[in-house]
């Protein structure tokens, strides 16, 4: 009886002290879930004075400014200018924070309690983050104040985003939420599960941290909700995992990667990563393999687009627009012209879809200098997604190196 106890209070103490990642959002999650923020537009329809809007949005749709078509120029050069309060929880007083903004279009700068959260950020389809702590009134209400830029002040920008065949607009399009994290935490996982079983993940730790690191996986079953596989390792996690059902796109079985960051026989942080078993193959003279058979791409390109909300969509409409795509027996889909929202890949891998995962740009290409971290954002968001089989450079332009590059950096060292 002793020995259940003490069995007992070890599994108690590791689950009790061991911290997940914390999240809160500050805007709402889609076009259909919005929180209002404070808001001030430069120039157009409804300029000039402050009033209130839905975020995330387009603030065209909105009412505000002035609509462009992305190959009519000169555009409009307005700005849109946002505040909103919050507090954050007293338990988050010795917690890193970050704010993530998932896009906004175009060029962004973040200031808390009027002090300037980092460098403003260019690019509009890409996921950001500041590191705000030390800024942060724990306890006490602070401030966000949010200024974006219609047009961006790098001309590779405009042209890779804005002088395209669509219409281009401005705002905070996608979801701005707050996480929390440990001092010592993991930042991301980039996980290579083979179609046998092999599992080979790397391990991205927080600044300062060391390489001898010790994290413990469990493996979990998705459909039975039963761990399947425990497997230790530092910054690299190598196994096997017997008897795994792998996915496709008629069989998205899926599973997840839940990572203790471990300190003796406590764990210190929990990070979660759902992920599938699938092995892409590319055959010389032959063609692409999923698990070992030849596959056929036949697919649409997707626009991330709704006419009452521009670029803001919802999970709704993505799975909405995959089954009707499976409907058409379609089993492929391209991100044109730019990286989509992460719950339209979620929805690609639970039913089913194979994915090209694309860097903005129409005809142009963004310069090299904003392109290294832009695809460096656009991978390690995305790598982990079984239902991407390619990664693409743009519409019709950039560099075959660059998308060689893409592809080395999922496979190899991913995301570093």
């Amino acid at each position: 009886m002793r020995n259940y106890f003490f069995l007992l209070m070890m599994f108690l103490s590791s689950s009790l002290f061991a911290q997940e990642t914390e999240k809160m959002f500050l805007s709402g999650t889609d076009k259909d879930n919005t929180v209002e923020w404070d808001f001030f537009c430069t120039k157009g329809a409804r300029s000039g004075e402050w009033t209130k809007i839905a975020v995330p949005s387009c603030w065209e749709l909105q009412g505000f400014g002035t609509y462009n078509y992305g190959h009519d120029r000169p555009h409009a050069d307005e700005q849109g200018l946002y505040k909103y309060r919050f507090k954050v929880p007293k338990t988050w007083a010795k917690k890193r924070v970050y704010i993530i903004f998932e896009g906004s279009m175009t060029d962004t700068e973040v200031k808390i309690n009027g002090q300037l959260a980092g460098e403003p950020h260019q690019g509009a389809f890409y996921p950001f983050r500041y590191d705000i702590t030390q800024l942060l009134q724990k306890g006490k209400e602070n401030l966000l104040e949010v200024t974006v830029s219609k047009e961006s002040s790098n001309e590779s920008v405009n042209r890779a985003e804005r002088q395209a065949d669509y219409w281009i607009f401005g705002g905070i399009f996608r979801p701005v939420y707050l996480e929390a994290v440990p001092e010592q935490h993991i930042e991301r996982v980039a996980i290579d599960a083979r179609a046998n079983g092999d599992f080979n993940m790397n391990v991205f730790f927080a600044e300062g941290m060391t390489g001898s690191s010790r994290v413990q996986t469990d493996i979990i079953d998705l459909a039975t909700k039963q761990k399947i596989a425990t497997i230790e390792g530092g910054e690299k996690v190598t196994g096997h995992v017997a008897n795994v059902k792998p996915w496709s796109q008629e069989t998205p079985n899926r599973y997840e990667a839940v990572v203790r960051l471990m300190n003796g026989n406590k764990a210190t942080h929990i990070y979660h990563q759902k992920f599938g078993f699938r092995t892409i193959e590319f055959r010389a003279k032959d063609g692409l393999y999923l698990n070992g058979e030849k596959i056929i791409l036949k697919g649409v390109c997707r626009h991330t687009f709704w006419p009452e909300s521009g670029r803001t969509s919802s999970p709704a409409l993505a799975i909405e627009d995959i089954n009707l795509m499976k409907d058409m027996n379609m089993n492929a889909v391209r991100m044109s012209h730019y990286p989509p929202d992460t719950y339209f890949l979620d929805a690609c891998d639970s039913i089913g879809m194979l994915v090209i995962d694309e860097l903005a740009g129409w005809q142009k290409k963004y310069d090299t200098e904003i392109a290294r971290p832009l695809v460096k954002a656009m991978v390690t968001r995305d790598v982990n997604h079984p239902s991407i089989v390619l990664w693409s450079n743009s519409n019709e332009g950039g560099s075959t190196l660059m998308y060689v590059l893409i592809m080395v950096c999922t496979t190899h060292n991913i995301g570093s």
